[in-house]
């Protein structure tokens, strides 16, 4: 490693790293969004004119780089161990896989900077982990950071949540999405199927995608603005996919709340398992229906924005993308579902053009989100 260096300077071009859980067994992308935000990170920090090279590293897990060969088959830059890290890197961020303290006091003695980057809603996570006496997730281990990095959606729950447990600063930087990953799965399609909104159906199907498993993204507004729009129009919904919720369905309030809907006494409900969104709207979806709780920037989102689907969502942060309701107003989202249905078809080239501009300001390639990375990678030198 270099010589620790002085505020105000650089060693050189960066060596960084970008750490990912790896175990062993089957992995892949689609299980949780911070494996693509890991993808998309690298694929900006390669972009970087303050970078020499960029790795993923594997930690967290029981899995070596070898277990990974098709979990990362298509990963840009090199997948290497904690201990190549070690010897190797200027900066690690951490991401997927939460770093050792005793790894991260090493890795700063040799003149290493470290950046945890946090894209979960970890305040909520922690303290339904702790009052639910649920297995831990994200653990404050005093770990010595030099700065926390998270994104805009969770600017009032967790940035002083950060600032006060990791006790340092943190910094908001720019959500990163490309269509990269989503390409390569709509590539694996079966013979006839193809991604993208098809138009003049009579009746809609629609999907919901919330994981349900924390109170941020959860079907519960989703459904109801289903039932909202189905008791207007009757004859509007075709039938409604509710993915990610089969886990639920054997669960005695769930299951009294599903049945009092009528959507599941007419017949029109389905509870399934979880799926990529790009294998199931070719088939049977044509709107897809979302809410959030301080989660306001998605995947799901830019996946059916991409795909010139209807969105109906309730995100203040995809500016004038989709068809919005505020808040947990499940009555709006009803009609904002209502006006989707009467306007899509009609509109579909403005809401695509509307979307392409939009996600162009997400992709790790563009300029302003180089630049500011870079910049911020340079202010880890700014401070001893």
């Amino acid at each position: 490693m270099n010589v620790k260096p002085s505020p105000q300077s650089q060693p050189r071009k960066l060596r960084v790293g970008v750490s990912i859980f790896v175990r062993k067994g089957e992995q892949s992308v689609w299980e949780n969004g911070i494996y693509q935000n890991c993808i998309f990170l690298v694929m900006l920090l390669m972009r970087s004119p303050l970078v020499e090279a960029t790795y993923l590293v594997a930690g967290g897990g029981d899995g070596r780089p070898e277990d990974a060969r098709n979990f990362l088959a298509d990963s840009p830059v090199p997948l290497i161990d904690m201990d190549a890290a070690a010897n190797t890197l200027d900066v690690m961020i951490e991401m997927s896989a939460q770093l050792a303290r005793e790894w991260v006091v090493a890795f700063r003695e040799r003149g290493g900077k470290i950046v945890s980057m946090r894209v979960g809603n970890d305040y909520v996570i922690d303290i339904e982990r702790m009052i639910f006496d649920q297995p831990h997730g994200l653990l404050v281990t005093s770990a010595p950071y030099h700065e926390v990095w998270t994104l805009p959606e969770y600017e009032n729950t967790c940035v002083p949540y950060y600032a006060s447990t990791a006790r340092c600063p943190v910094r908001m930087m720019p959500h990163l999405w490309s269509p990269v990953v989503l390409e390569r799965e709509v590539a694996h399609l079966p013979d006839g199927l193809s991604f993208g909104y098809r138009p003049c159906r009579r009746r809609w199907r629609a999907g919901i995608f919330e994981p349900n498993i924390c109170m941020v993204k959860t079907s519960f507004i989703p459904l109801l603005t289903c039932e909202a729009a189905h008791r207007a129009d009757p004859d509007m919904l075709e039938h409604v996919w509710a993915y990610n919720t089969f886990h639920m369905k054997e669960h005695v309030s769930f299951n009294g709340f599903a049945r009092s809907l009528d959507i599941v006494k007419h017949g029109l409900s389905s509870f399934e398992g979880r799926f990529p969104l790009c294998r199931v709207v070719a088939e049977q979806v044509d709107v897809v229906v979302s809410h959030h709780w301080e989660n306001a920037q998605n995947y799901v989102y830019y996946e059916a924005l991409y795909g010139g689907y209807p969105l109906v969502h309730n995100s203040h942060l995809i500016g004038e993308c989709g068809y919005r309701y505020h808040d947990f107003d499940c009555e709006e989202g009803g009609r904002a579902l209502q006006r989707a249905y009467a306007e899509h078809d009609t509109h579909l080239d403005a809401y695509r053009r509307t979307a392409n501009d939009f996600l162009h300001g997400l992709h790790p390639e563009n300029e302003d989100n180089v630049r500011i990375y870079s910049d911020a990678l340079a202010a880890l030198y700014d401070r001893d």
